[in-house]
């Protein structure tokens, strides 16, 4: 860093602009492990989607802290970073870090979607404006550079060379951490015969729940006995398959519904045996891996970013087109890991501990290398 930066703490300013649970979490995070550098929030909450999304730079437009002068932005995957620069010509050479905790190239269309390319581009732009795109897996950041070359292929004209190149050049994997209190010795053997399942996700179509009612209603048919918890942060319109699911196996049920204590949520972590993914779509999956690292047993499909940190033989074999066919392996996979004495896999690549160094010096090296003497 110039000598004029390193007399004191580097001003960061952190934007925002869908502040859900797991980038609220994530940012808290990021500020709290790393003092050595001084920090400024700015977020919006997490609703209104596609405006958030669209429309970020201009409910900043006149924010007086982006009149201001920054060593580094910051900015989260629904940030339209080349807008903000544009904006505010002063922070056109300002160093920047773009973190992608999703993008919009991947996700999968829902009734609810209208077709648009408007996201995509923001992503897009975002990550060219950018001096550095991190991704919080690598399913991500390839499905994302994938996402960008058909998105290319389709255009009539106009793609300056090299594009893709670059973007790729700048990319890399850094996930958000899970917190080390999470890593705990597992103190009472895991139930092989009635093992206590946990499905812990966002209660959207996107997380497969009707896939998870295709697998309960399988191991029902099989023989294998199961005790149930579904939690996870719910919404005003949730798929009705949840109130299925409640009143076929409402005699298996331990937990039902969100645990608003994390103290709660924390403990439930040691208590069950095995945690369950169906989803399509999950950029990292935070709540497979604090599980993990709780001691529970992952089943997970084998796709997404689960291969990233899930043992091989947790993993079920991924059929997305064929729902009750998943089910029928996911339904292998448990017996089979219930009758093998299957041993649980903390992901401790994944602690703070280890990553919060891989922070500071991203965080630095962009300084360095981008920083305005």
């Amino acid at each position: 860093m110039s000598e004029k930066t390193s007399s004191r703490k580097p001003r960061i300013l952190l934007l925002s602009a869908y502040d859900a649970g797991s980038h609220r979490r994530w940012r808290e995070q990021l500020v709290a492990s790393q003092p050595g550098f001084e920090w400024h929030v700015l977020s919006l909450p997490p609703r209104f989607f596609r405006w958030r999304i669209r429309g970020n730079a201009l409910t900043w437009l006149t924010e007086p802290r982006l009149q201001e002068s920054w060593d580094l932005l910051l900015v989260t995957s629904m940030v339209d970073l080349a807008s903000i620069r544009g904006f505010h010509p002063h922070l056109a050479n300002t160093p920047s870090l773009l973190y992608m905790h999703e993008n919009q190239f991947a996700y999968p269309e829902s009734e609810e979607q209208h077709a648009s390319i408007d996201p995509q581009i923001v992503n897009l732009y975002s990550a060219i404006a950018a001096h550095q795109v991190l991704f919080n897996s690598d399913w991500n950041r390839r499905s994302f550079l994938e996402g960008v070359g058909q998105l290319f292929r389709k255009l009539p004209d106009g793609l300056p060379g090299g594009v893709l190149d670059e973007l790729t050049d700048k990319s890399r994997v850094l996930p958000v951490p899970i917190e080390d209190s999470l890593f705990v010795e597992r103190i009472r053997p895991l139930q092989r015969q009635c093992p206590h399942l946990l499905w812990n996700h966002r209660w959207e179509y996107d997380k497969g729940p009707d896939r998870l009612a295709l697998f309960l209603d399988e191991l029902v048919n099989r023989g294998q006995d199961f005790r149930l918890s579904v939690v996870g942060e719910q919404f005003r319109h949730r798929p009705g398959v949840f109130d299925t699911i409640r009143e076929r196996h409402g005699n298996r049920i331990v937990n039902w519904g969100f645990l608003a204590s994390r103290s709660d949520y924390d403990q439930l972590l040691t208590e069950a045996d095995v945690v369950i993914s169906t989803a399509l779509h999950d950029f990292q999956g935070l709540s497979m891996l604090e599980a993990m690292a709780s001691g529970c047993l992952a089943l997970a499909p084998d796709r997404l970013a689960y291969p990233e940190y899930v043992p091989s033989s947790q993993l079920y074999r991924s059929d997305p087109g064929h729902p009750e066919a998943e089910a029928r392996a996911a339904a292998d996979c448990l017996i089979r890991l219930m009758q093998n004495s299957a041993r649980s896999q903390a992901p401790s690549g994944w602690g703070l501990s280890r990553l919060s160094n891989a922070y500071e010096s991203i965080i630095i090296t962009t300084l360095e290398k981008h920083g305005v003497s």
